[in-house]
């Protein structure tokens, strides 16, 4: 569990780094997002970050610091042994198998892991402000399920946002817009929640 303010210091600072890196240095952004879908090696990483954090939800108690993050998933538990192993494999298998997209598919993983403390962060607190986090998670959600499913949609969506400059500009100012409202009220509002 993380408190709200963190998860806003946390948005903020993702929305206002990219969103501001799109508007710094737009034809190198714009050229690097056309690469990423098909990045072997950036689709290796992002895999390994996605799966060990799912890995330490589900590792075994007493390992000291890996037992920090695991938790009670209520009727699955039974299953958890053999996801500790099933998740390497998946790894390697993805990481041998899968050649188009594994930076996208991997990166809807992150997206869907990182939902989860976005929303719990946000779960019956008192600010009505703080359905900005929770519409993030959800927005990541959706899009991490397409990314692992349909990731052919992350690379139009790229083809779409980079096709014109008022469109790149318009995307850049409201990520921005949106980081600097989630950054005021977790400087404001969220403290103590």
């Amino acid at each position: 569990m993380i408190p709200l303010a963190v998860a806003g210091y946390l948005m903020a600072a993702y929305l206002l780094a990219a969103h501001g890196a799109m508007l710094w240095k737009p034809d190198f952004c714009r050229a690097w997002l056309r690469k990423l879908p098909r990045h072997h090696t950036a689709g290796v990483y992002t895999l390994a970050v996605g799966l060990i954090w799912f890995w330490l939800l589900v590792a075994p108690e007493g390992l000291w610091v890996f037992s920090a993050l695991t938790m009670d998933i209520g009727e699955f538990n039974a299953v958890k042994p053999w996801l500790r192993i099933l998740v390497p494999l998946a790894f390697l298998g993805m990481v041998i198998y899968v050649k188009e997209f594994l930076f996208v598919r991997a990166l809807g993983v992150v997206a869907l892991m990182a939902a989860g403390p976005l929303l719990e962060a946000a779960f019956n607190k008192d600010p009505a402000s703080r359905l900005l986090v929770p519409l993030f998670a959800y927005i990541l959600l959706t899009k991490g399920l397409f990314w692992v499913g349909m990731p052919y949609t992350f690379r139009d969506a790229v083809t779409w946002a980079t096709a014109s400059e008022q469109r790149w500009k318009t995307l850049a100012f409201a990520g921005l817009a949106y980081g600097a409202v989630t950054l005021g009220c977790a400087l404001t509002v969220w403290r103590g929640h």
